[in-house]
């Protein structure tokens, strides 16, 4: 579909949800989640949580479907209320995690990093992936794997453009860095 159609249906669909059409609220859905699971998968890694975060997401579209411009597409917008809703979900997260003081005794350290060493290389960037800060994270995800350009990246993220060129190093050089590091280990 060209653009201009997809917009098209895009904004037939959004009027029907505006006008309480069950069907268009349907279409919506099903239109629009597999993108927004997904990302809400990568940003928070857990199924449970990106499913609570995709429901908030839907019910925060819908709710505010009328503030949509019409002349923009419908997706990108949606994305951003899922990646805003996935900040406040690891926000909320990083308050009730309770940190440990100390590390498991030497044995058991041992043993993970015997079964680290095993995984394969997408494993390895996974892990060092979720190591990252999760403004950080997000942008590294935006960029390489849902494949946007800065200009969406920042437009998506709230951010200037400046900022995402600087988060996009920082992921790198860090991403490096533990590769480097659990190579060695």
């Amino acid at each position: 579909m060209m653009n201009s159609e997809l917009l098209q249906v895009e904004l037939q669909v959004a009027r029907g949800c505006l006008s309480g059409d069950r069907e268009s609220l349907r279409s919506f859905v099903r239109r629009f989640r597999p993108a927004v699971y997904g990302l809400c998968y990568k940003i928070l890694r857990h199924h449970e949580d990106a499913e609570d975060v995709v429901q908030e997401t839907f019910l925060r579209a819908i709710r505010n479907l009328h503030q949509w411009d019409q002349q923009r597409p419908l997706r990108p917008w949606i994305l951003t209320i899922a990646a805003n809703r996935c900040r406040t979900a690891l926000a909320k997260r990083s308050r009730s995690v309770v940190h440990c003081q100390q590390e498991a005794t030497d044995g058991a350290a041992g043993k993970r990093a015997s079964v680290d060493r095993t995984l394969d290389l997408a494993d390895e960037l996974e892990h060092c992936l979720e190591q990252l800060k999760p403004n950080l994270r997000e942008c590294f995800i935006l960029f390489y794997r849902e494949q946007l350009s800065c200009a969406e990246v920042a437009e998506r993220m709230q951010c200037p453009e400046g900022t995402v060129k600087t988060w996009l190093h920082r992921a790198r050089h860090q991403l490096s860095a533990a590769l480097k590091q659990r190579e060695s280990d």
